[in-house]
């Protein structure tokens, strides 16, 4: 189980209906039984219409597994972080406790390396996917397992085999040595709606096969550092050694994978994630046959567009994923993608959200071609794509230097040029340097430092440039910003 800090919700008070009948009372009028007494008529909830979740939990109760793992990992002997912090959050209170201890003998006695190898454990859940001992599961519950132990509801163990994982999309396929096993159905779910109740199904804190249910709360979410996932959300109560197990609607069709959670205690607080089973099937079917799994890339990095941005770019909504970069020699720079377009559409499918764009490119093959509706200086247009490994590492712009300031007043901007013609002339430098902000950019978060590359999607490299295109921005502007190695559109409210 992944788990993030976040700041709780507030809890609602729902308002408690009273139903009040038959009062009589002295200074009262009475009303005679001869009189027909006409009175409101409540709306009660029928029970009936609830949910009956026992049929379900019984059918998919046997094909929930209990998974263990044993393994080891690097613990820090001298206070410095381990060498994989991927796994932070999930160290039981053991292994901290024992990490505290090897720090205090160093710092005392001395004689120990600055890292060790400490063996560790953890539990998580998975599920029956064929009936020869297919089993799906989260790629963070058995990553770096020297050993997986499956467990079914029937007591029997098995040692697993992991076929593969994908760390992108935190999917894993095990296989046990068994046969004639009770699995689930993996047919397309039926399309998720908002307010539905669901299941989990797990081992939460080891009690195994406990259920919890919850509704929806929302869907095609992008978390950060995880937007090739449009993950689920729900409220069932998700908890250490839930990761794995299934989300199964009233329907009786799993349609995730419980994945995640944000929590501040580090345990189950309303709100809970799971990879959506048609990402979770993709994955599989290429570990199946191939024993691996390839992601495609576009090469661009890309942002929500908020309601400034949409003024800005004079979109009629705010949606889409607006491009603040394009990585040279990619899919995108191939394609005639440029900073400052909008992504509208993926083969005619629209893109709301930045992180749509992500998760349709990322489950995509390498060598896919895809068609890209965009919207371009004031108007739309269409490209095409044939997208490149997303093995290939992006490569980072380097870090400018500048001098020579210059205002651009109306935005609120102290600019400068880069400090020679050469580097620029190399490709090592571009744009104008922020050397001071107020009014609307310190407002909106632009920063000394900060590499100013273009204003409303139109390029600029020199103050004069700058200038033309703050007083062509209308009420508000969009500032492509350089900032520690990376790209990011800041909008402008300009009045």
């Amino acid at each position: 189980m992944n788990y993030k800090k976040y700041r709780p919700l507030s809890r609602l008070a729902f308002p408690t209906i009273l139903l009040i009948t038959g009062i009589a009372s002295a200074g009262l009028p009475q009303v005679s039984s001869a009189q027909p007494v006409r009175m409101a008529t409540a709306i009660v909830p029928n029970p009936a219409a609830l949910p009956d979740m026992t049929s379900i939990a019984a059918q998919f109760a046997p094909t929930v597994v209990n998974i263990s793992v044993r393994g080891t990992r690097k613990v820090s002997t001298s206070g410095d972080a381990s060498g994989d912090s991927s796994n932070d959050a999930q160290k039981s209170q053991e292994e901290d406790a024992m990490s505290d201890f090897l720090r205090g003998f160093q710092q005392r006695f001395g004689g120990l390396p600055p890292q060790i190898q400490m063996p560790t454990r953890g539990e998580g859940s998975g599920f029956i996917v064929s009936s020869d001992g297919l089993i799906l599961t989260n790629a963070h519950v058995v990553s770096d397992a020297e050993e997986v132990v499956v467990k079914l509801t029937d007591r029997r163990e098995f040692v697993a085999k992991l076929l593969g994982s994908d760390k992108l999309t935190d999917i894993a396929v095990l296989k046990i040595d068994a046969s004639k096993l009770q699995a689930v159905s993996l047919t397309p779910p039926t399309p998720l709606r908002v307010g539905e109740w669901v299941m989990a199904i797990g081992s939460p804190f080891g009690f195994e096969s406990t259920v919890t249910a919850g509704v929806i709360s929302a869907t095609r979410r992008s978390l950060p550092g995880d937007s090739s996932v449009p993950f689920i959300q729900t409220d069932a109560a998700i908890n250490p050694g839930n990761s794995g197990g299934p989300l199964i609607n009233m329907r009786g069709e799993v349609v995730g994978i419980n994945s995640q959670i944000y929590s501040r205690s580090g345990g189950y607080q309303g709100l809970s994630f799971a990879i959506p089973i048609g990402v979770a099937q993709r994955i599989e079917q290429q570990i199946l046959s191939t024993g691996k799994v390839s992601h495609a890339r576009l090469g661009v990095s890309v942002q929500d567009v908020n309601q400034t941005l949409a003024e800005a770019f004079k979109l009629d909504k705010p949606s889409g994923a607006l491009v603040n970069d394009v990585q040279k020699d990619s899919a995108a720079e191939r394609a005639g993608l440029e900073s400052g377009d909008v992504v509208l559409a993926v083969n005619g499918k629209p893109i709301d959200l930045a992180g749509d764009l992500s998760a349709n490119v990322s489950l995509a093959q390498p060598g896919e071609q895809i068609e890209l509706d965009i919207w371009r200086h004031g108007a739309p247009r269409s490209l095409h794509a044939t997208l490149s490994d997303a093995k290939i590492d992006p490569v980072k712009p380097p870090k400018l230097v500048a001098t020579q300031p210059n205002p651009v007043a109306r935005l609120g901007l102290l600019l400068s040029l880069p400090k020679s013609k050469d580097e620029q002339a190399e490709g090592k430098t571009a744009g104008l340097i922020v050397e001071g902000v107020n009014g609307a950019a310190e407002h909106a978060g632009v920063q000394p430092g900060d590499v100013l590359l273009a204003i409303d999607g139109k390029q600029v490299s020199t103050i004069t440039e700058a200038g033309v295109a703050a007083v062509q921005s209308g009420k508000s502007a969009a500032l492509l910003l350089q900032r520690d190695g990376m790209k990011i559109y800041i909008p402008l409210r300009l009045g």
